[in-house]
């Protein structure tokens, strides 16, 4: 049986909230890396490094699986699931592809598509 207080973060959509909160940072991330690339090469190496990308998406799809999941139960509805799937897929799918433009339109894209199944799925619940 759950406690009272997982069920009330499961029910507020407080963990949505946080993967909408991540999704954005790693937005802010994307964006800022490139601004710095383009400033300061070697401050921009640091920030490519690929643990932040490898961990990053290790977060996402750790609490992607336990918000959205969660919610899919609270619910019942597929589509935010669906597509904050579609989105960790996106974004594990960029970290094969060469560091620049086209890993960071694909890491954007995924982020929006998570961060709008977590919106989804707060909305879901209400």
């Amino acid at each position: 049986m759950r406690s009272t207080a997982a069920r009330s973060w499961l029910h507020e959509g407080r963990l949505d909230r946080f993967g909408i909160l991540l999704s954005g940072l790693c937005a802010v991330h994307c964006v800022t890396t490139i601004a710095v690339m383009a400033l300061l090469a070697s401050v921009g190496g640091t920030l490519l490094h690929p643990a932040i990308h490898e961990v990053g998406l290790l977060l996402a799809v750790l609490l992607g699986t336990v918000a959205l999941g969660a919610g899919y139960w609270r619910h019942g509805h597929k589509l935010p699931t669906l597509i904050g799937g579609a989105g960790l897929a996106i974004m594990a799918m960029a970290l094969t592809l060469p560091h620049g433009v086209p890993e960071a339109l694909a890491t954007l894209s995924g982020v929006g598509l998570l961060a709008l199944g977590h919106h989804l799925n707060r909305r879901a619940g209400c």
